[in-house]
């Protein structure tokens, strides 16, 4: 378990890290989300004691990490895949980081099985692909058997097949009793992955849920219509309560109103209805509406 209580973390007159606080529990992925310049990577850092904070506190099963000795075997973390001697082979890197922790060299062999690097462990890590350097990384997170892990961007570079493997990986982590934290900004990746969702924009705790409420946060479903007078669909809605709005094409894109009332209204005044679909809220679309404040470079309109 990983809790942080109160967490602040200020660079002169740069506050990265504001009051945060939250609680990642075993058994669960738990997604860490923001914007670009949030705080995720400070937090994740203070975490493993990389970073002290100002003030507050983070523990790991209970203090602090840097009170675990042989931290390897108490938490797994890939922060940045980058972050390696290109001259090492693969089983070299992974060698020095077993000894340094007294984990048994036979671990070593195992962990890049896992992570499909076998044929590579003898090759520099320099020669690797993006994708090999995340794989070589998970394996580093992975090779003390912790119970505690911290993924930090996991699936750059990651191919399809790395990605599902990488999903897979998670889910078997969490399912084994493992506190699993992973922040990302692949937000269709973790609709599939995460149980749990920690969002921070500027600093600060911007939600705490379940995927599911985290959606259920957004503006709701949205309606897909079509119809050969729409002018006369808009008139008919907005008297409801309906936000309606063009989508192209000829189609309207309608929210406040459900489904079913519109094909009621619409066969009331015999308007033809040639499509109506409902759409519910994506976890991309709930996270852009409730960070939409927090962004700290917004992109303008193109022109």
């Amino acid at each position: 378990m990983i809790e942080v209580n109160g967490l602040t973390k200020r660079y002169g007159a740069t506050t990265a890290v504001n009051d945060l606080t939250f609680t990642v529990h075993p058994g669960r992925v738990t997604g860490f989300l923001g914007p670009n310049g949030a705080g995720k990577s400070t937090t994740l850092r203070m975490v493993l004691g990389l970073n002290a904070p100002t003030s507050g506190s983070v523990t790991v099963n209970g203090q602090p990490f840097r009170g675990h000795p042989r931290g390897l075997r108490h938490v797994g973390a890939l922060l940045d895949a980058g972050d390696v001697h290109g001259g090492r082979s693969a089983a070299a890197h992974l060698a020095v980081l077993a000894r340094s922790n007294a984990i048994p060299r036979g671990r070593v062999a195992e962990v890049l099985r896992e992570v499909g690097l076998a044929e590579a462990a003898r090759r520099r890590i320099g020669g690797f692909s993006l994708g090999m350097k995340q794989r070589l990384g998970i394996a580093a997170a992975l090779l003390g058997d912790p119970p505690v892990l911290l993924f930090d961007e996991p699936l750059n570079g990651l191919d399809p097949e790395g990605v599902l493997w990488v999903r897979g990986l998670f889910r078997r982590l969490a399912a084994e009793g493992r506190t699993v934290l992973v922040s990302s900004h692949m937000m269709r990746e973790m609709e599939h992955t995460a149980d749990q969702l920690v969002v921070i924009g500027r600093g600060e705790l911007i939600a705490d849920r379940s995927l599911a409420e985290f959606a259920g946060r957004g503006a709701g479903p949205t309606v897909s219509v079509r119809t050969p007078d729409p002018a006369a669909l808009t008139g008919l809605l907005a008297p409801e309560g309906a936000s309606v709005r063009p989508a192209g094409d000829g189609a309207l894109t309608v929210t406040g109103l459900a489904a079913a009332r519109i094909a009621e209204l619409a066969f009331e005044r015999r308007l033809l209805l040639t499509e109506l679909a409902t759409h519910a809220v994506s976890l991309e679309q709930a996270f852009m509406e409730l960070t939409a404040d927090s962004v700290e470079y917004p992109a303008g309109e193109p022109r």
